[in-house]
């Protein structure tokens, strides 16, 4: 490896990405007294966002799901304007692109549980269908659909729009929160009725999905991803791709878990900068940049040498 690239070795972070991911399931969801009381948290933490599809009404999640936060602040918009209330969700909004200039859709890759979830139904021995790249567009329908037009533009008598996203295909809601807390709580299993069943039927074709497709709700779903995305070109964290070393031979192709070809566009809206393919080019021809620093995995300085 030629000392002019300024390349800063690090060990596979293939290997070492699980652990994180399920550290921060585990952090993201902190509070397990709740648990056993059945109750939702509500500390002083509860309506910090956090950056991952993680459902405020998990029993012990810390924080808030900035997709449910950005639903209601769009579904509360027409009332605070009409009693001209300064409150536009500025907050949320700011988060999100602070978020995303920084590191993209990283997050995706490495804190959000649910997309953990997928990777792990994903390893159950069975005939794999790969998704047609098309598909990726659905989320950003799902985006300008059920998270911004509905709740904006469809209110009650008071001018509050509805969360429509997370009450009709939220399936981390679904695992997190509907299923916990109807469990725990005997008074809820009384009010079950047409939206509970209608999502737990979601939820199960989602897992059919999971165990069959890579991250599947990631991929065609997810509104944060597809916010996230849309930061991958212009973020400080980016990756690269040196066209010289590469070969084609599509081994990070097999090896990504959203199976994109990272040599076509290195900050492609659909990359969850896992760092999966760092690793598996045995040519070095893949790395990642932050504030100009260059980096590559470990075992890949003695093959640049040769």
């Amino acid at each position: 490896m030629d000392a002019k690239d300024k390349t800063n070795a690090v060990r596979k972070p293939r290997e070492k990405r699980a652990w994180y991911q399920a550290a921060f399931a585990l952090g993201l969801n902190a509070w397990l007294p709740a648990w056993f009381k059945g109750e939702i948290f509500q500390g002083g933490v509860k309506g910090v966002c956090v950056p991952a599809l993680n459902c405020y009404s998990c029993p012990s999640a810390l924080g808030a799901c900035p997709i449910g936060a950005l639903q209601n602040s769009f579904g509360g918009l027409r009332f605070n304007l009409s009693v001209a209330e300064k409150k536009f969700g500025l907050y949320v909004a700011g988060f999100l692109g602070a978020v995303g200039s920084v590191v993209g859709r990283m997050p995706c890759g490495w804190i959000c549980p649910f997309g953990f979830i997928q990777e792990l139904l994903h390893k159950i021995p069975t005939p794999k269908v790969r998704l047609p790249h098309f598909m990726s567009y659905f989320r950003y329908v799902v985006l300008a659909t059920m998270v911004v037009a509905l709740p904006l533009l469809i209110v009650d008598q008071f001018g509050f729009g509805q969360t429509w996203f997370c009450k009709w295909i939220c399936p981390a809601g679904t695992l997190e929160a509907g299923i916990p807390l109807v469990i725990l709580n005997a008074d809820l299993r009384g009010l079950i009725g047409f939206m509970y069943y209608w999502k737990i039927g979601l939820l199960v074709l989602f897992v059919g999905w999971f165990i069959l497709s890579r991250r599947p709700f990631c991929r065609t779903v997810c509104p944060l991803g597809a916010i996230f995305g849309l930061f991958n070109k212009g973020s400080l964290f980016r990756m690269a791709v040196d066209d010289e070393k590469c070969t084609l031979c599509d081994k990070c192709y097999e090896d990504c878990p959203v199976e994109i070809k990272i040599y076509e566009s290195p900050n492609t809206p659909d990359c969850v900068r896992c760092l999966k393919c760092v690793s598996s080019c045995k040519f070095g021809a893949i790395s990642y940049e932050f504030l100009g620093k260059r980096e590559v995995a470990q075992d890949l300085r003695l093959e640049g040498k040769t």
